[in-house]
């Protein structure tokens, strides 16, 4: 049976300007604004998500990556999605969806939910193993 084609997430040009200014000013306030204004932008919760893990708060970036991740599930069924099928990384569009579920694999495996970890783990890879790539570092 031939692979489903490619999914792709518009790119929301607003959000993404948004997380920009973000980026440059580097506070938390910033970042949850940009999650405030465009709620639906999984690149605004795995930004959230990311700097909560990389600050120690395993449980606060779980929450963050979860919503990520369910926002980006919604826009990927919403774009012919059907539960299967590559989520390119090269696609800007798809790339918060993504980090948003790295990160989750990454706090559910700190707070000690293996399952959980390994589903994430291997559901990134199954999306696009460049992104699991690109996002190990």
């Amino acid at each position: 049976m031939p692979e489903p084609p490619a999914t792709r997430i518009p790119v929301d040009e607003s959000a993404a300007a948004a997380l920009e200014v973000a980026e440059k000013d580097g506070t938390d306030a910033a970042y949850e604004q940009v999650a405030a204004a465009h709620p639906t932008f999984s690149g605004g919760w795995a930004a959230l998500g990311q700097r909560a893990l990389d600050e120690g708060h395993a449980v606060t970036a779980y929450a963050y990556a979860r919503t990520g991740y369910h926002r980006g599930l919604d826009q990927l069924r919403r774009n012919g999605w059907k539960g299967h099928g590559p989520v390119p990384w090269s696609h800007e569009g798809n790339r918060g969806f993504l980090h948003s579920l790295y990160v989750l694999s990454r706090a559910a495996d700190e707070i000690g939910e293996a399952d959980e970890a390994a589903r994430c783990a291997q559901f990134l890879r199954d999306c696009d193993p460049a992104a699991a790539d690109a996002l190990a570092g």
